[in-house]
């Protein structure tokens, strides 16, 4: 085991395990986004809640939800002992215009985009999982809490409303870099398939923000109900 806590402690061990629970988190913000979007039926919430108590109930679901956690931990102890390595390593501040020169600013930002990302990311946790997971909400016909009511609760507050929206954009802006750096980590991101993953990655990390950052709009502006 002494190797693989060396592995996981080296510069290529932690862009591995970045690298990893990264996919694993782009494949799970597609389910749960696609399942969020169900509030745009406009049924009254009923699919939406439908999807909602069978994730929050199924077995094999929870188990996931497990892994998911401690991938998001990995995935942030990592990239910050990863920006303080990295730090630690560059030699001058005169490489500042090198590196403006040749990089995006957001690929230059990940630590401060993935640290407003973790911000949002409790804030949402203690708007809906806790209360879903340890509270009583309203019960619906098949007993399980009316997260729909909870959602247009929260999002009826314009606060809430703009924290979520500066929350998508900073999610954007981190996946823009982030999608294609997790291919990288696997030399997946070959001269091959380069403008592919770069195209996908691209309309990955806009679509999947906008539909996040339509829902509270929706909800706020009542465009559904």
């Amino acid at each position: 085991m002494n190797w693989f806590g060396k592995f996981l402690t080296s510069s290529i061990g932690r862009k591995f395990v970045m690298g990893l629970t990264g996919i694993a988190l782009v494949l799970f913000l597609i389910v749960h986004c696609g399942i969020n979007a169900l509030i745009f039926v406009n049924d009254g919430g009923v699919l939406f809640n439908e999807a909602a108590h069978f994730m929050g109930t199924n077995i094999i679901i929870r188990t996931m939800e497990i892994g998911l956690f401690v991938g998001i931990l990995l995935h942030i102890v990592q990239a910050y002992m990863l920006a303080v390595a990295n730090s630690k390593a560059r030699p001058g501040k005169y490489q500042v215009n090198s590196a403006n020169a040749n990089s995006r600013w957001y690929s230059r930002s990940m630590t401060l985009l993935g640290t407003l990302i973790l911000l949002f990311l409790i804030i949402h946790l203690k708007h809906f999982w806790v209360v879903s997971r340890f509270t009583g909400l309203e019960e619906t016909s098949y007993g399980a809490g009316n997260l729909y009511i909870e959602m247009q609760e929260v999002f009826a507050i314009g606060w809430v409303v703009i924290v979520y929206l500066i929350g998508v954009i900073s999610l954007a802006w981190h996946l823009l870099h982030g999608f294609q750096s997790a291919f990288q980590t696997f030399g997946w991101n070959t001269l091959k398939y380069r403008g592919l993953i770069k195209c996908a990655g691209k309309v990955y990390a806009i679509l999947i923000p906008l539909l996040f950052a339509l829902m509270p709009v929706a909800m706020y502006f009542e465009w559904i109900k």
